[in-house]
């Protein structure tokens, strides 16, 4: 009976390893397929300058700010959310509210130079997206200068609480007046996103109207955003920050403080019925407050972009007592669950405190798009023509079709492969380009270029290969109608019963048997390659073509 006890305790230490084993191993998957597509965003705070800036001086914020953007970008941030609207004031020239007092040490006092611009200028020059994150129904401290001029200007839309002012979230001319701040934002900048913060019900606020209408109010607000944003320009994606818990779970509960119920933000609904392209959940919480929560959002999320907000703020001792091991199966998980993530705030992170930075630079190693907007409807662009490499200048002229311009961006691809393989995440160089050329490394490899529109959707690549003369030539595709494909006469030697059609991914599209017209009508559009199978099983690539209809 001893031996068996023996036996069964070892059987069962044997079964807690073999499960951690398991886990590496899952582990060590997703990093090997690090996703092409994946927000990997920060929160840059203004407010008193706690993110950025730490001086009162335009030139010492201008080079900290390009310091901040390149150890961002060097650590595979590809997304920036820049608090713009801070308490009822702004980092930019704006016709509506005063600047906020973190530029220039006094609210109110215009600076030398517009520093939303220049955050966006420098996150595209690095191929980052921009996002001005607008701060809705807070409106801060009672007596200073942006509530006092809103309690001015609208003496009864502004309630306080404490010490502080909310703008009343029942009232319609709360959502016409925030609207009105993100259509002037999205108007007068090539910002690449609007995100809301606050939009809800202040937790402090006694809610006396029941929670459907109270939902009804907050929604209004959303919807009213949306008109306005959509309606300047389509492409700008609408997010928000909602409370990290949507409601409680079948098995888990949220310990009353959660979206839906508490405050009255209906974000899961908001993706669902396309008032919002992303969210951004403040999942400020550790294990069971975390994990099951990321996997509603998932699976709620209607096809659209879900990012938890990680807070690596408790990895400050000042702050909580987090170990740097759980962010880091937050990011594992969020990966596996096809999520990106986003950190809470921008200096914890290059501060790397407790290596926070060290190991976000090396689980987002691998660059990576930020998805695109499918649900947008937005056609597939043109891709690139004329591609040439002259020494070590890549070129291409614009796409060819006008209404794809003045918006194109374009990604770069390399690879020692021909062609170049674009679904690959590692094949990515440069990303969202607004020139037409680059300096690219004389390393023997071959390159791609894709066009992207600004709902993140890219055209078919053009391709360029390296010859055995050491230099590069656009390369020819076979030339399709869309119905046909003509293959040469195969001949007395090449061994060929059958071609197979794949994707530049490796996925069998079709196999057929081998003659001189083969039909691929049935193929969406798309750049294949085209292999053939002969009698004793050889496998050979003969060849590539493209469809376009």
């Amino acid at each position: 009976m001893n031996y068996f006890v023996s036996l069964q305790a070892n059987f069962e230490e044997m079964k807690k390893y073999l499960c951690i084993l398991l886990f590496l191993l899952a582990f060590v998957t997703i990093w090997a397929q690090s996703p092409k597509h994946e927000v990997r965003a920060v929160w840059l705070t203004t407010i008193g300058g706690i993110d950025w800036p730490h001086s009162y001086k335009a030139d010492a914020q201008k080079k900290e700010l390009t310091e901040i953007l390149d150890k961002l970008k060097a650590a595979g941030i590809n997304t920036i959310i820049v608090q713009t609207r801070v308490r009822g004031t702004t980092i930019y020239p704006s016709a509506i509210e005063p600047w906020d007092g973190c530029i220039t040490g006094n609210p109110g006092k215009r600076p030398s130079y517009d520093p939303l611009q220049l955050c966006i200028d420098e996150c595209h020059q690095r191929g980052m997206e921009c996002h001005a994150w607008v701060v809705t129904i807070p409106v801060g401290k009672w007596n200073k200068l942006g509530c006092k001029q809103l309690r001015q200007k609208f003496p009864k839309l502004i309630k306080k609480i404490g010490e502080d002012g909310y703008m009343d979230p029942e009232q319609g001319q709360t959502g016409d007046y925030i609207a009105s701040i993100c259509q002037e934002i999205v108007r007068n900048y090539d910002v690449d996103g609007i995100h809301l913060d606050y939009i809800r019900y202040p937790e402090t606020w006694k809610i006396k109207v029941s929670r459907p209408q109270g939902r009804e109010y907050i929604t209004s607000i959303v919807r009213k955003i949306n008109k306005v944003v959509k309606a300047e320009k389509p492409w700008v994606k609408l997010s928000c920050s909602p409370i990290g818990k949507y409601d409680d779970l079948r098995r888990y509960r949220a310990g009353g403080w959660n979206a839906r119920t508490t405050v009255c933000q209906d974000a899961q609904a908001w993706l669902k019925d396309g008032l919002m392209d992303a969210l951004f959940p403040m999942m400020y919480f550790q294990g069971n407050n975390f994990f099951p929560f990321a996997i509603d959002w998932k699976e709620q999320s209607a096809g659209r972009i879900v990012v938890p907000g990680l807070g690596i703020y408790f990895l400050d001792p000042r702050e909580g007592k987090w170990t740097i091991d759980q962010v880091e199966r937050q990011m594992y998980v969020s990966r596996l669950l096809g999520l990106g993530h986003c950190y809470f705030r921008s200096k914890f992170f290059t501060d790397n405190v407790k290596g926070i930075y060290d190991f976000g630079a090396r689980f987002d190693a691998v660059p990576a798009l930020v998805p695109p907007m499918t649900w947008a409807g937005k056609r597939q662009p043109s891709e690139p023509a004329s591609i040439t490499l002259n020494g070590n200048t890549l070129s291409w002229t614009e796409a060819t079709d006008p209404s794809d311009a003045p918006y194109l961006l374009y990604n770069v691809y390399a690879s020692e492969d021909f062609p170049v393989d674009i679904t690959k995440a590692e094949n990515l160089m440069a990303m969202r380009l607004t020139k037409t050329s680059i300096l690219v490394p004389n390393n023997g490899k071959n390159y791609a270029v894709t066009a992207m529109n600004r709902y993140g959707q890219e055209s078919t690549p053009a391709q360029v290969l390296i010859n055995a003369g050491g230099k590069y030539a656009k390369q020819k595709l076979t030339k399709t109608d869309g119905r046909l494909v003509a293959l040469p006469k195969k001949g007395a030697v090449l061994d060929a019963e059958y071609i197979i059609i794949e994707n530049f991914a490796g996925q069998q599209m079709a196999i057929q048997p081998y003659k001189e017209l083969i039909d691929v009508s049935a193929l969406p559009d798309g750049l294949y390659q085209l292999r053939s199978l002969g009698k004793k099983g050889r496998n050979h690539r003969i060849g590539y073509f493209s469809i376009k209809r």
